[in-house]
């Protein structure tokens, strides 16, 4: 039997869990000429959501993760490849004519498959100018383009003014839809809702929550009584109440509580087993990363993985609220109504070996 949960990757069709109000919501927004600025921790969903409305309206778009653009050069070079996905070269030759630096384009004659790349030293903001103005050129205002720029956050640290360069560029664009998704909420947050930031109000905020656990609960029980005829809806609501909803780490559990069911199935708690394999199989990365952390976020993450109080007094509070912004940051902590360890795994990990 082929593993129903799925994880890592764009979760699409059988493997999509609910979502469908919000999915339904991306897809009204961009029948309109606006923007969407998409917000959640890492994690929740974002890309697979914003996947299942593009496949649904079935309108051109590409899609770059600003995580991996190492400079805007770079991230121009990315976009016009993703273009070139959607458009072939041939057809819009004539407007790369326009191009002030004109780009460095080879195919591979064995796949097909075309690489860009600019020469170096070239001004990165006149190539992005180019670039968005080609996909401007190439569609119209009954035919707008989508463009998808994932971990946008990111715009801040690839070059100075960047974002000031980018809002001049984009609010000119009549044939083009942005969507912007973002997991460092503070971050996102200051660069839209900030009055003082270039893309202040620039579009429609929308906020990525955890799954409602009645649909989360139908979708692992139905999933799980092809293994466990018996207790699937118990099975359920401990892989929920573990892993607090979360999307990533509630497919991952399900999927190892499923596999132990197909290759295990006399384990007297399939659960905890399937807990324990995962926290073994991470626990050499999550030596490295606690290694890593200072004494202050170490003992943060204790005082959060035992849920104790972190007013004790050991810490000021401004140390404390400073401290969890990073680990916030750098994706170690959410925030819904309260603190808490994004991995439930690291937590399992910090609570067996730092007590």
């Amino acid at each position: 039997m082929e593993n129903p949960f799925k994880f890592g990757t764009i979760v699409e069709e059988n493997y999509f869990t609910d979502r469908v109000e919000e999915v339904a919501y991306i897809e009204q927004f961009m029948k309109s000429a606006n923007h969407l600025v998409l917000i959640s921790p890492r994690r929740f969903g974002k890309s697979s959501v914003v996947a299942k409305a593009m496949k649904q309206i079935d309108r051109k778009h590409i899609t770059v993760n600003l995580q991996q653009a190492t400079s805007v050069s770079d991230l121009s070079a990315k976009l016009l490849k993703e273009f070139f996905k959607v458009h072939p070269m041939e057809r819009v030759r004539h407007l790369i004519t326009h191009f002030r630096v004109i780009p460095l384009v080879s195919t591979n004659p064995l796949t097909g498959s075309i690489d860009v790349s600019f020469q170096p030293g070239v001004d990165g903001v006149m190539l992005i100018e180019d670039v968005l103005t080609l996909i401007e050129k190439a569609h119209s205002e009954q035919d707008r383009m989508i463009v998808i720029l994932d971990e946008f956050q990111e715009i801040r640290d690839l070059a100075p003014n960047l974002d000031k360069h980018l809002r001049s560029i984009m609010q000119k664009q009549r044939n083009i839809n942005y969507i912007l998704l973002g997991s460092q909420e503070s971050m996102m947050t200051d660069i839209f809702e900030n009055k003082k930031s270039p893309f202040y109000h620039f579009g429609e905020l929308m906020r990525l929550a955890k799954l409602p656990r009645d649909d989360f609960h139908q979708y692992l029980s139905d999933r799980l009584a092809g293994c466990y005829a018996e207790n699937h809806a118990e099975l359920a609501d401990r892989i929920l109440d573990y892993t607090s909803c979360h999307p990533y780490y509630t497919q991952q559990l399900a999927a190892n509580v499923w596999q132990i069911g197909v290759l295990q199935p006399a384990t007297t708690d399939p659960l905890q087993k399937a807990i324990d394999h995962i926290v073994t199989t991470h626990g050499l990365d999550y030596e490295r990363l606690w290694m890593n952390f200072n004494r202050t976020n170490k003992w943060i993450l204790q005082r959060l993985a035992s849920k104790k109080p972190l007013q004790s007094g050991e810490y000021r509070t401004s140390t404390i609220y400073s401290a969890l912004k990073r680990l916030q940051k750098d994706g170690y902590v959410i925030y819904s109504d309260h603190y808490e360890l994004e991995d439930p795994f690291f937590k399992e990990w910090i609570l067996d070996n730092n007590n």
